[in-house]
């Protein structure tokens, strides 16, 4: 079954979502190899978990796809929720490597 427009916008996100979090990882690793902090310990462990949900959550849109391309309803919340997260992570990922 082929994928609506907006659930193929939410894998697109969800793709650049986990393109936007492979180098926050290797930073946030090499800091925490340096300073061994709290902080920069908790932010790869962010980093590493937003990518397990990612990579699932692309996983699940091509395996489930008759549950998503259901409901109109369904498939604009999640686009928002991608876009909500890619935004987020965009903003992390403009501080951190700058």
């Amino acid at each position: 079954m082929a994928m609506g427009t907006l659930i193929t916008a939410a894998v697109v996100l969800a793709g650049l979502n986990t393109l936007l979090l492979l180098p926050l990882v290797g930073v946030w690793i090499r800091n925490y190899n340096t300073f061994g902090t709290g902080l920069v310990g908790g932010l790869v462990l962010f980093a590493v978990a937003m990518l397990a949900e990612n990579a699932m959550a692309i996983y699940f849109f091509f395996s489930m796809a008759s549950f998503y391309s259901g409901d109109p309803g369904v498939q604009k919340v999640v686009l928002i929720l991608r876009g909500l997260q890619f935004v987020a992570i965009a903003a992390l990922s403009y501080t951190t490597l700058r």
